[in-house]
């Protein structure tokens, strides 16, 4: 009788362990984060770590994922290790363990403000949200690329457990595939990169693989799409044979405009004019029988456009794919100007995610951002669409400034002065050295008179040409060829410069760089 009772009394005390093993896992660890406070150009954020288990926790370790561009400036109540964009959080040294129930807070200041939350949270490898362990997919093996000139195509062996993969390049993360590849387009030409990949379920991201570096081609100026290519308008302004103007000047490709709305989040020439059949398309086939190719523009200072129209980022997306079918373009321009879509950041944003879902449905497609600015460099406008295009990863391949119509009395020395503040921020934004910053930046100019009676010369035209030949700018256009006739005296007008020169003069030097 008694071997009886203590046998079940053993078995109790088994049973009630379980449970309290069960119900303490079942409580387990969490860390939840908090964003106290944002005053536009930084923010505060606190994590709280909460002990549900009935043991003390000896130590703890949260790793949080920031978006790309944000950044940890101070921490008090915890040390601070930082890789890429993910920030390792550990207790202080004069911390003790952590009583069950109990709980400890831990705070920050980040750069820059507006800051949406954190992209992940890791606590001690495992989940945030409870166990504060977990089993997280392993480290992936066999990461290897190849690349072309402007592009790197990875690959890597799949890891048991994992639902999804984060792409970090030079220890940024860009790109968060669900298969074992992904395409990093964009780059530049001649340039080493480092790639890690790290593998993700419900428990959190595990550890990144090793290091593999890729060093794109030699693509000089020619990346596969057109560098050089005024604005051609077909809709206004006397458009010239885009067939002569190429015979004439040795143009070999045109940016067309412009592509808006004709209802909806439905793409057309002008709003109203088709994809097929129209006097736009008839001049893409015609550029192309003599040899080149084209860049259409979607957006421009006015019309009905498909920024705000297109309620989505996929939807917006879907518009510009539309055109990419229509024509198999190998590049395309997004002219983002006035309150509707520049001023407007909703809009802003939804144009950045559209053309990043566009470069992840078209590898090599080259993406182009055209904007105002002021003569220093980017407005606040333009200032924020390019931390939005790292923040959102949409892998812009080309930002291109309008230096016109803002009050220049000298077009040449305000052109270059915009261009350098635009240089330093890409910079400082992205982590390019000069000459890449300058890769991936574009001029578009107003030949002659400017709605604001700017003048620039031919002669001034050669200088900002010449300039930006020698310092490696990716892009180079002006508004427009259809303007690109001598009318001395003519005022702003859509079929003629408003200066004395020749026609196609600007084309000509254009066709130079």
């Amino acid at each position: 009788m008694k071997r009886i009772s203590l046998a079940i009394a053993a078995i109790t005390a088994v049973v009630v362990a379980l449970l309290t093993a069960q119900a303490a896992s079942a409580a387990g660890i969490t860390a939840s984060f908090t964003k106290v406070q944002d005053w536009g150009t930084g923010f505060e954020g606190k994590v709280t770590i909460t002990n549900g288990t009935t043991s003390s926790l000896s130590t703890w370790s949260v790793a949080l994922d920031f978006p790309s561009g944000y950044s940890v400036t101070s921490t008090w109540d915890a040390n601070h290790t930082s890789s890429g964009q993910t920030h390792t959080f550990t207790p202080p040294s004069w911390a003790g363990p952590l009583a069950p129930g109990a709980t400890v807070s831990f705070g920050f200041n980040g750069s820059p403000g507006n800051f949406p939350g954190i992209a992940s949270c890791r606590l001690n490898s495992g989940s945030c949200s409870g166990g504060g362990g977990g089993t997280v997919p392993g480290a992936p093996t066999g990461l290897s690329g190849t690349a072309s000139g402007t592009s790197v195509n990875l690959s890597w062996s799949a890891v048991s457990g994992a639902t999804s993969y984060s792409v970090y390049r030079n220890g940024t993360k860009v790109g968060s595939p669900t298969g074992t590849s992904y395409t990093d387009s964009g780059l530049s030409a001649s340039t080493s990169y480092s790639y890690q990949v790290s593998a993700s379920n419900s428990a959190g991201e595990g550890a990144k693989s090793s290091t593999v570096s890729v060093k794109t081609g030699t693509g000089g100026t020619n990346t596969g799409s057109p560098q050089a290519a005024p604005y051609l308008y077909m809709g206004w302004g006397d458009p010239p044979n885009p067939a002569t103007v190429m015979s004439s000047t040795g143009i070999k490709a045109f940016t067309m405009a412009f592509v808006l709305s004709s209802g909806g989040c439905n793409p057309a020439w002008d709003g109203s004019r088709p994809l097929q059949g129209s006097a736009d398309a008839n001049a893409i086939a015609a550029i192309r029988a003599a040899g080149g190719d084209v860049v259409p523009s979607f957006g421009g200072w006015s019309g009905n456009k498909l920024g705000p129209n297109c309620s989505t980022p996929e939807a917006l997306a879907g518009a510009y794919q539309q055109v990419i079918n229509a024509y198999s373009l190998k590049a395309i321009d997004i002219d983002i100007e006035n309150s509707d879509e520049f001023e407007n950041e909703v809009v802003q944003d939804r144009i950045l995610t559209a053309l990043k879902i566009v470069k992840q449905n078209n590898p090599g497609i080259r993406t182009i951002v055209t904007f105002g600015t002021s003569t220093t460099g980017p407005n606040y406008y333009g200032n924020r669409l390019i931390d939005q295009s790292k923040a959102l990863g949409a892998n812009i391949d080309v930002f291109t400034l309008m230096p016109f119509d803002f009050g220049s009395s000298n077009i040449y020395n305000d052109t270059v002065a915009a261009e350098q503040g635009l240089n330093n921020k890409l910079k400082s934004t992205f982590g390019w050295s000069t000459a890449e910053a300058y890769a991936h930046q574009g001029i578009s100019g107003m030949n002659g008179l400017s709605d604001q009676q700017e003048m620039t010369t031919t002669a001034t035209w050669q200088n900002i040409t010449n300039w930006a030949k020698s310092n490696g700018l990716g892009r180079l256009a002006f508004w427009s060829v259809n303007r690109d006739r001598g009318c001395a005296g003519g005022g702003v007008v859509s079929n003629c410069s408003g200066i004395a020169q020749g026609d196609w003069d600007f084309t000509r030097i254009t066709a130079g760089f």
